[in-house]
């Protein structure tokens, strides 16, 4: 543990009283020992806080919030709040990871000094056998902030860009930009989240190893509440934002048909 910069892992948790022992157990078992979980319930009605509370009394780098019903955003941003990581990571409590997957991300953005750290997945879903996303950004070294738009600008509706599970992130940023989750939206928070962010970064790497296991659930919020209506109002929304980013970087006139693609692009998980 000497050494190792402190990371802060998020799962908001909501009824997920099923899958979350799985979760849990692939964040206590990483190889990165320097680590804490931050278990924010929101408001379950299930059993989930009951376990959250039992992690938290046999682990000590196990921190329990609990607070009322108000959406996946607000249970990141009470994490965010409260956590005192150098180094932040998201999961979701349905999903689980790799054991070795903070060590590989953690390590890479060490090694590389870069900002943001991007990594490949698995995508699980039942009767089939998991399948790997991502590999979008082919580089294996740190790639500019420019780089890193041009890649985006081809896969703008991928979870591989839009999440924030497959990532690793500076605290220090996320805290100097006061960055948290738009609790507003429904839907697509994660992905406006990533374009604040990454208008703070210099360096940007990808990580070709799978390290975490989407659990493709269709009794998601985006599988069952987003009416194609909305996901285009949402989509206009964040557009305002997503084009800045390109604006900003000088990359905006040049590609604007590519740009504008994000409006009328489906997700792709």
């Amino acid at each position: 543990m000497s050494g190792q910069p402190l990371v802060s892992v998020i799962v908001p948790v909501y009824n997920g009283a099923t899958d979350l022992p799985r979760c849990i157990e692939s964040i206590r078992r990483q190889t990165w020992q320097n680590l804490e979980l931050l278990l924010v319930n929101d408001g379950s009605t299930d059993t989930s806080l009951q376990l959250c509370r039992m992690y938290e009394a046999v682990d000590g780098r196990i921190r329990v919030i609990d607070q009322p019903n108000r959406g996946v955003s607000a249970a990141r941003n009470a994490a965010l709040d409260a956590a005192r990581g150098e180094l932040i990571q998201f999961a979701d409590a349905d999903d689980y990871l790799i054991p070795e997957a903070t060590s590989l991300l953690a390590g890479r953005l060490l090694a590389e000094q870069a900002d943001l750290v991007i990594a490949d997945y698995y995508r699980v879903q039942e009767g089939e056998d998991p399948v790997v996303y991502g590999g979008y950004i082919p580089e294996t070294g740190a790639v500019s902030r420019e780089r890193f738009a041009l890649a985006m600008m081809e896969r703008p509706a991928s979870f591989y860009f839009g999440v924030l599970w497959n990532k690793l992130y500076r605290g220090s940023l996320i805290r100097e930009g006061q960055l948290r989750c738009d609790e507003e939206l429904a839907w697509s928070e994660d992905f406006l989240f990533n374009l604040q962010y990454a208008r703070l970064c210099r360096r940007f790497c990808a990580l070709h190893t799978p390290v975490y296991y989407y659990c493709k659930n269709e009794r998601s919020i985006t599988a069952t509440r987003i009416h194609p209506w909305n996901a285009v109002k949402v989509k206009t929304e964040i557009f305002n934002y997503y084009k800045e980013f390109y604006d900003s970087l000088g990359l905006y006139d040049e590609n604007k048909g590519k740009v504008y693609r994000y409006l009328v692009s489906l997700a792709e998980c």
